[in-house]
């Protein structure tokens, strides 16, 4: 085991959850263990267990962690947009992007292992929400709130659905390209949006 040099604990906790990412991506929360994320670290156990108390623990902080990512990319890709139609494509294009950069944490939050946990689906859950409501308001349509929200929350299952498409895959995509495909789909979708009766 090489060992890692002294680092502040928050710089310590990030390195954490970043080694954690590959180990659990690779074995799944089942075949991974603390050992072989303190091992991938260069750090003891209990240097680890200082940081979370229980490989469940570090599981939670790393899907709350890399849903924090995704939503600062997309919030961040969106926040100068001017207009609906550029917020819808710059909006995909940081997911995709997100995705193409890094399948590892895509698998980990949107994978079948956190799906089958129910405090982990549940984290899954609150990520989409936390996505669709920060989607709901780039939607420039006279509708009600509940039924931008509806909408919103379709967008991000778009993006989900075509992302799981391309990374089971396995191809190297350009996520410029599939976000201006998918938005283009998306945006005609939007224009035509109108108030329910």
């Amino acid at each position: 085991m090489t060992v890692a040099p002294r680092l502040s604990a928050p710089a310590r906790r990030e390195q954490l959850l970043d080694v954690a990412l590959d180990v659990f991506a690779r074995a799944g929360y089942d075949g991974a263990s603390m050992n072989d994320v303190a091992d991938a670290a260069g750090v003891t156990k209990p240097v680890l267990y200082q940081h979370f108390e229980s490989k469940r623990e570090l599981y939670r902080a790393l899907l709350d962690e890399v849903g924090s990512r995704l939503l600062r990319a997309i919030a961040g890709a969106t926040r100068d947009a001017t207009d609906g139609r550029t917020q819808t494509e710059v909006g995909f294009r940081a997911y995709f992007r997100w995705v193409a950069e890094d399948h590892a944490a895509f698998l980990l939050l949107y994978g079948g292992g956190s799906r089958r946990d129910e405090e982990f689906a549940k984290a899954v859950r609150r990520v989409t929400a936390q996505a669709a409501t920060a989607v709901a308001p780039l939607i420039a349509a006279d509708i009600e709130p509940e039924h931008r929200l509806t909408l919103a929350h379709a967008i991000v299952g778009l993006a989900e659905g075509a992302s799981r498409r391309l990374v089971e895959r396995g191809d190297s995509f350009d996520p410029d390209e599939i976000a201006r495909q998918v938005s283009d789909l998306a945006w005609a979708g939007l224009r035509s949006v109108h108030r329910l009766d």
